[in-house]
């Protein structure tokens, strides 16, 4: 654990990338093997499962700290991290370790199933030999909280420095669902791939923020433009033996959609398609909501899937034949995917996603003002050369989202946020008006300064009516601009309505609470997203 927690600390200390490539570096050409394969999971999400509960490990660290368990909850409510917070209060190690990230992991994920007295007697035992860095860590890893401030793609760099591999190589061997138990660091970076490729995703090709118009762009004739769908992003492979679909996040996803397993009958081998997965009705797709219900189910009943079945709507061809297309141009490419869908009997739940038509910037402006009456969330603009990029490139690829949907809110509800913010009020509940009601139908957290935090802090101490736990109910006085990407029903909230990727735009410092939206307004807006 030692080499990790200074890689850890290294890469805590500093915010230069060049200063975080290269302690990876380092650690991946000096670590002993199986720490550099765990250190490449955590990295890359692939967390073992949590075998101790969090109230178990408050309950536990208080008991060895020696504090009451009211005591260490006020402590954690300051701190904000519970990983932190133990760290904090345990008492010094009594003895010490020299225990590998490796053996501390196998320790915790041998602790799964077992009778609480004995997880406990273990977790107390690591606590007493660890010192407090590398417990700050372990407790990382108990919670599954663990997070590093490095990206999968400056990650791979490294390890492609490390190990004089090809970066794209690398990207596309950590794809897919492998685990330190299953393969060698070996096997991962340069021996033999004994999954097979046909196991595995391409990385995903991502888009940059289009920020005002796409004049900046240069000639529209060098571009084309497609829908930007509210789905679930995914890749559908079909190699020798393998009909599998994979979503954004690396998760295998092909039992939650049975409707797509008649396409393994009619596509080539040797074909991956990056496409988007929607919810499909009447012609068109269905609002995200439709099929959110199955996101998280590993098997769907048969209501459901009469209920909101799904589509593949095709952007991408990367492989063809067994052929990797992906230097290909973007031209190339979506000429054969057209290709070969037009070879494919009509009544499959799989077709292209149409290309947006336009001879200049005004045309496709005005197109991009129709995206919510499609089902959209605005236009994906790409270069006709561009080539098929790993992960994030600017300049090829852009996404061009319709403004957000905004409305007037008053704050009611405030909630001290985690971390660097737990002595903030940062979390906030807000209503809008029902005649003479206020109505409670969202929560927000981000989109102010730290100062304008702090101002609202001061304000909610002075204005507090009801405390509840963490809560406090305040004035309704203070009213913010609530910007958010889509709205739908949910019955379980009092207003009837969710709102999806709420956030506070602007503190109304010009409004009061007599000029706020009513329940009226977001029903309109519902409606107007239905259709």
């Amino acid at each position: 654990m030692k080499a990790f927690a200074t890689l850890f600390a290294a890469l805590d200390g500093t915010t230069k990338t060049t200063a975080k490539l290269a302690a990876l570096t380092q650690y991946f050409q000096t670590a002993p093997e199986p720490d550099r394969l765990w250190t490449i999971a955590l990295l890359s999400g692939r967390r073992p499962k949590r075998s101790v509960t969090a109230t178990e490990l408050r309950e536990w660290a208080a008991e060895a700290a020696g504090l009451p368990l009211w005591l260490f909850e006020d402590s954690y409510a300051i701190v904000g991290d519970l990983a932190e917070t133990i760290a904090l209060i345990l008492p010094p190690a009594s003895g010490t370790t020299d225990r590998s990230l490796t053996d501390t992991i196998a320790t915790l994920m041998a602790l799964t199933g077992r009778p609480p007295e004995t997880r406990k007697a273990a977790i107390l035992a690591l606590w007493d030999e660890l010192p407090a860095d590398q417990r700050f860590l372990f407790n990382k890893l108990i919670t599954g909280g663990f997070r590093m401030g490095v990206s999968q793609g400056l990650m791979t760099r490294a390890l492609a420095t490390a190990t004089g591999q090809d970066e794209a190589t690398l990207a596309h061997r950590l794809m897919g669902d492998w685990s330190p138990q299953t393969t060698s660091f070996e096997a991962l970076t340069g021996g033999t791939d004994h999954d097979g490729p046909g196991s595995r995703p391409y990385p995903f090709a991502l888009a940059a923020q289009l920020e005002g118009g796409p004049e900046s762009l240069g000639d529209p004739a060098d571009w084309r433009a497609e829908w930007k769908w509210d789905g679930i992003r995914g890749q559908l492979i079909h190699r020798a033996g393998i009909f599998a679909l994979w979503s954004r996040g690396e998760e295998l996803v092909t039992d939650r959609f049975p409707e797509f397993a008649p396409l393994a009958d009619f596509l080539p081998q040797g074909t991956v398609i990056d496409a988007e997965v929607v919810a499909w009705g009447a012609d068109r797709p269905q609002p995200f909501a439709a099929l959110q219900g199955r996101i998280n189910r590993k098997t769907v009943p048969k209501k459901l899937l009469a209920q909101s079945p799904a589509r593949l709507l095709a952007y991408d061809l990367l492989e063809e034949n067994g052929q990797d297309l992906r230097a290909q141009p973007y031209d190339t490419r979506r000429a054969r995917l057209a290709a070969l869908l037009a070879s494919l009997p009509p009544d499959l739940p799989l077709a292209i996603s149409p290309t947006l038509p336009f001879a200049s910037w005004a045309d496709i402006t005005a197109t991009r003002a129709t995206a919510r009456a499609e089902m959209a969330e605005g236009l994906m603009l790409k270069r006709g050369s561009s080539p098929y990029h790993v992960g994030r490139k600017r300049g090829d690829w852009w996404k061009w989202k319709l403004d957000p949907w905004s409305i007037d809110a008053v704050m009611i509800y405030a909630q001290s946020g985690h971390g660097r913010r737990a002595n903030l009020f940062t979390d906030f509940t807000f209503a809008v008006r029902d005649g003479n009601d206020l109505v409670p139908f969202t929560k927000a957290y981000s989109g102010l300064t730290d100062a304008e935090f702090a101002e609202i802090t001061r304000w909610v101490g002075k204005h507090t009516l009801e405390r509840f736990g963490p809560v406090r109910r305040v004035v309704p006085d203070l009213v913010f601009e609530i910007a958010f990407e889509g709205i739908q029903p949910s019955p379980r909230h009092k207003s009837g309505l969710a709102l999806r990727f709420p956030r506070m735009a602007r503190w109304r410092r010009d409004k009061g609470v007599d000029e706020i939206d009513t329940i009226e307004t977001l029903r309109a807006l519902l409606n107007a997203a239905q259709g």
